[in-house]
């Protein structure tokens, strides 16, 4: 077998990527502080082809040097919007018309198995801080909570791993039925 060379991806331009379809779903990063993971969400959501991205609080903010390392120029194609608070971010996306959904683990969640994601709807997707989550005050609002679920020792996966789990979950059942 041989691996194609990057010429044979066939990848979309910047100008054909914001142009495409996207998958109805909004990122976003609740006071996310390492720059690394907000560029390897930015990445992830260039890979899935992500309506946008959130940016709240302490999440910092393109352009800038340590985001690129991973992002690797996703901040260029995927679009992005920066709010002061993670509130203000769910209150702009509820008037978009987008469900609002946490990413945590929390009573009453809902397995990310068997949460079905319907082609009717939008979904904002909330990831919360590396060390303490999805902030009380969002929690208190959303529609609902996806948990992914663990079989291991460690109480939490890092933040890009869990973007990519359920990213990968909502594209396949959008759009791979």
């Amino acid at each position: 077998m041989r691996k194609l060379k990057l010429d044979e991806l066939n990848r979309a331009t910047i100008d054909e990527f914001k142009a495409q379809d996207k998958l109805p779903v909004a990122v976003v990063l609740d006071n996310v502080r390492s720059m690394h993971n907000i560029g390897s969400i930015f990445r992830t959501s260039d890979g899935f082809a992500v309506n946008k991205v959130c940016l709240c609080g302490i999440t910092a903010q393109p352009p800038h040097r340590e985001i690129e390392k991973t992002a690797l120029g996703a901040t260029q194609s995927v679009n992005w919007e920066y709010f002061e608070t993670p509130l203000q971010a769910v209150q702009h996306l509820r008037n978009e018309g987008y469900q609002i959904i946490a990413i945590e683990q929390a009573e009453n969640s809902t397995t990310l198995n068997t949460f079905a994601p319907s082609s009717n709807e939008k979904y904002a997707l909330i990831f919360g801080n590396e060390v303490n989550g999805v902030s009380d005050e969002v929690m208190e609002v959303i529609d609902t909570c996806i948990e992914i679920p663990q079989f291991g020792t460690k109480h939490s996966f890092n933040i890009v791993v869990s973007a990519g789990i359920v990213l990968w979950d909502f594209f396949a059942k959008l759009n791979l039925k």
